[in-house]
């Protein structure tokens, strides 16, 4: 068995785009980043190559090489998954921990865990989804928090 973990955080900003867990949220404000700025996938990604010792994302899909700017990071979590898999590494189970004050994400939560299972070939019930706020510490942030447990 494999364990890996991997955070991300942005900062938020009003008339972007927020995108979590591969679908674009409606919000009034978005992630401030060189990406799509999507945390849980980012988090996601680094969980699964430091459970191979693979580095981080930002090792792989720097940001300052142009090839990523405004990319979805559906695209750095597949090859995430293929460089695992390529190691004999099978995704067992995720959970994730969102951090966000606004907008809400509980009306959110089943389509969020509907496209991780899609995006991980994994059952929803293998995908630990947890909302939070900062408590008004840092309300203009969003941070996700990801583990994910791999044979292999």
């Amino acid at each position: 068995m494999r364990l890996g973990y991997g955070e991300d955080s942005h900062r938020l900003e009003e008339g972007r785009p927020l995108y979590l867990c591969g679908l674009r949220i409606p919000s009034p404000v978005g992630a401030v980043a060189h990406s799509d700025g999507d945390a849980a996938l980012h988090a996601l990604t680094d969980a699964l190559l430091a459970a191979f010792g693979l580095g981080d994302i930002g090792l792989h899909f720097p940001d300052h090489d142009p090839r990523w700017r405004g990319v979805r990071s559906e695209a750095f979590l597949r090859e995430a998954l293929r460089w695992v898999e390529a190691r004999g590494g099978k995704l067992v189970q995720v959970s994730l921990a969102l951090t966000l004050d606004r907008p809400k994400l509980s009306p959110h939560r089943e389509a969020l865990v509907d496209n991780l299972s899609r995006l991980l070939a994994l059952p929803p019930d293998r995908i630990g989804l947890t909302f939070k706020t900062s408590e008004g510490l840092a309300p203009e942030h969003v941070q996700a928090r990801g583990v994910v447990l791999l044979e292999g």
